[in-house]
């Protein structure tokens, strides 16, 4: 993480130039109203604020690694410019220069803010268990072999094996699994997950630096530094159209031996049109995105987003609702309702911090709004099997098949079916006993997002390839990618898993968009050629590591995103192609003397007013929705029970 001195010199540079771009914008609305009226133009300010290290910066490129970019052309318009007193063009150009450098610098601070978050998942110390003591230590002194007690609720710090104990573990930042996965001796357990109940004695089997959260870490900082920057339209014509306006003014100076016929072509050639081409196009669709719940952190991204051939989902939080609700209840009981058995089951659960027996609860409330829950006499949580529970004259057991196999309760040919079909769907059953007798099933599901089968749909249309890359188990995966009829998926995927499977893609020549909402997907959401993360109920950490959010979790809107990144793509084409046809135009007239300093400024002024015009449509552009959505509204709840 970075020093905490660093991190304040760091804020002060950014309030500096913030500063910096705020009074050579106001100089420049002064100028443009009121300028002629002053004995000194204003517009000086931005071009000495913003100018000057524009100056300074390609200098250094030409001298250091003969780098031809935009800056040069940008300077030698600056120079050009001043030295024909157009002030105002000058502070205009350097101004819009320095506010795409801000934007970049930001975004690569929001980057690295992103990394210390992750960092700082990982627990510090670990309860080591040595000579029949326990004491904490920090955990980077814990080693491999040494036991480690981890308590109810504690993260685990290091990764190892079960020994002794059973317990439940949220492991959806490594796997973004959204159940809790039942652990008992001999399983494994990685560092960054949660201990949700009973307390267990574990053999650490990789050291702190090599644990899974700290991979992460490393995982998320190589997709960072081996994402290259994309280089703007701008810089890959700079070469070339700087080479042009030098060799024409050269020319028309030694042909017609009039120094000011050469000073206008590089006036004309001052690049404010070919300088707001993609800036003004990326804002417009910005604004666009940004009234339908999109938020675009990065400006390149629409550009990225355009090339994509395909589109990565992960499963949970993403397509799925992010939380177990009930899917369906089976009753075995042939004298009792169903209401009556569901009824039982919820109040046995009522008093349970499991997220499988929170959502028992929440389904029968929303199924039976107008009925009570009784509360359970007794209740007791058994780790790793389920709960028992007294509710009225009756005991009740709720949980897996060896919390009941152990009360010496079996189950039926007909009941093992049932219950091995429901499993083999990708559900999780919690199976119910009443007084000593199995009674029923309840099945529990990650519920698919609405709108997800039509968003699919759109995105073939597209020509764009969808996949599904999930840590969840092949049932479960299998289940989600037919429900939304996506042909092609990878199960039981670690973050490690999914990296591999992009650099793939991107070797084989598919640019990858990857769809993500958890911890697990942040190197993902990094390494992809573009990374889309859901802002509602997406971790702080993926939303750092992604390039646009979807504020409302709103799936639907990505087929209409990219189609605005392929619009935008195109308007800024069609910008740079009018910039330089202008140009090309003033040239020949500046060389014929038709074009004098003044009227090539206006000239130039033109073309950056026609750019904005056409950038401007981009704001109201539709695109005819492919999947139907109000603006904002995001997504509608996901059903919580079906029968």
């Amino acid at each position: 993480m970075l020093p905490e001195k660093f991190r304040e010199i760091l804020q002060r540079e950014n309030n500096g130039k913030i500063g910096g771009l705020v009074l050579a914008g106001g100089a420049l609305a002064v100028s443009f109203f009121s300028g002629e009226k002053l004995p000194l133009d204003p517009a000086w300010i931005a071009v000495l604020l913003c100018g000057l290290p524009i100056l300074k910066d390609a200098a250094v490129g030409l001298w250091t690694r003969f780098d031809i970019r935009a800056d040069v052309l940008v300077s030698l318009a600056l120079i050009a410019s001043v030295l024909t007193g157009e002030i105002f063009a000058a502070g205009e150009v350097a101004f819009i220069m320095q506010i795409g450098a801000f934007l970049e610098e930001s975004t690569v601070a929001r980057a690295r803010a992103g990394i210390e978050k992750l960092v700082r998942l990982t627990p510090r110390t670990a309860r080591l268990v040595a000579g029949g003591t326990e004491n904490m230590v920090p955990a980077e002194q814990v080693h491999p072999g040494d036991l480690v007690r981890v308590l109810p609720g504690e993260t685990i710090p290091v990764d190892g094996v079960i020994e002794q104990g059973e317990t439940s573990v949220d492991q959806s930042i490594v796997t973004g699994e959204s159940m809790p996965v039942d652990k008992q001796p001999g399983d494994e357990v990685y560092s960054g997950t949660v201990n949700r109940f009973g307390a267990f004695l574990m053999r650490v089997t990789r050291a702190d630096v090599d644990s899974a959260i700290q991979r992460m870490v490393r995982l998320v900082q190589a997709a960072d530094a081996s994402k290259a920057r994309i280089v703007g339209m701008a810089d890959r014509w700079a070469t070339w159209v700087v080479v042009i306006a030098l060799v024409s003014a050269g020319m028309v100076w030694w042909w017609s031996g009039e120094m000011i016929r050469a000073v206008t072509i590089l006036v004309v050639f001052c690049p404010c049109a070919l300088v707001l081409a993609t800036p003004t196009a990326i804002m417009a669709a910005i604004g666009n995105a940004t009234r339908r719940g999109i938020l675009i952190r990065e400006g390149d991204a629409l550009e990225r987003l355009a090339a994509v051939q395909r589109v990565a989902f992960d499963k949970t939080g993403t397509l799925t609702c992010g939380e177990p609700r009930v899917a369906g209840m089976w009753n075995f009981h042939e004298n009792w309702e169903d209401e009556e058995l569901f009824r039982l089951a919820a109040a046995a659960e009522l008093h349970s911090e499991h997220p499988l027996g929170k959502a028992v609860v929440a389904g029968y409330r929303q199924q039976y709004p107008d009925r009570e829950i009784p509360a359970p006499a007794t209740f007791e949580m058994r780790p790793g099997q389920g709960i028992s529970a007294r509710v009225g004259s009756r005991i009740l057991l709720a949980g897996n098949e060896r919390l009941l196999r152990e009360a010496g309760i079996e189950l039926s040919a007909t009941e093992q079916e049932a219950a091995g079909r429901e499993s083999g769907a990708g559900a999780t059953l919690i199976r119910l006993a009443v007084d000593g007798r199995f009674c029923g099933l309840i099945a529990l599901a990650d519920q698919m997002r609405e709108h997800v089968p039509d968003t699919i749909a759109a995105l073939y249309a597209l020509q764009v390839r969808p996949m599904l890359l999930t840590g969840d188990h092949q049932p479960a995966a299998q289940r989600i990618a037919g429900q939304a009829g996506i042909e092609e998926f990878l199960a039981e995927c670690l973050p490690e898993n999914k990296l591999s499977w992009i650099e793939r893609c991107t070797r084989e020549g598919g640019l990858v968009c990857m769809v993500g909402d958890g911890v697990n997907d942040a190197p993902a959401l990094k390494k992809a050629h573009v990374g889309i993360a859901m802002g509602g109920i997406g971790s702080d950490i993926a939303v750092d590591a992604a390039d646009i959010v979807l504020v409302n979790d709103d799936i639907r809107q990505l087929p209409f995103l990219v189609k605005l990144a392929r619009r935008t793509m195109t308007t800024i084409r069609w910008n740079l192609a009018l910039s330089m046809v202008l140009n090309f135009v003033s040239i020949v007239l500046a060389g014929m003397g038709i074009l004098n300093p003044v009227v090539g400024a206006l000239v130039h002024n033109a073309g950056s007013v026609l750019v904005i015009m056409n950038s401007a449509l981009l704001l109201s552009w539709t695109g005819g929705d492919t999947v139907r959505s109000c603006p904002g509204s995001g997504e509608k709840k996901c059903q919580s029970f079906a029968k």
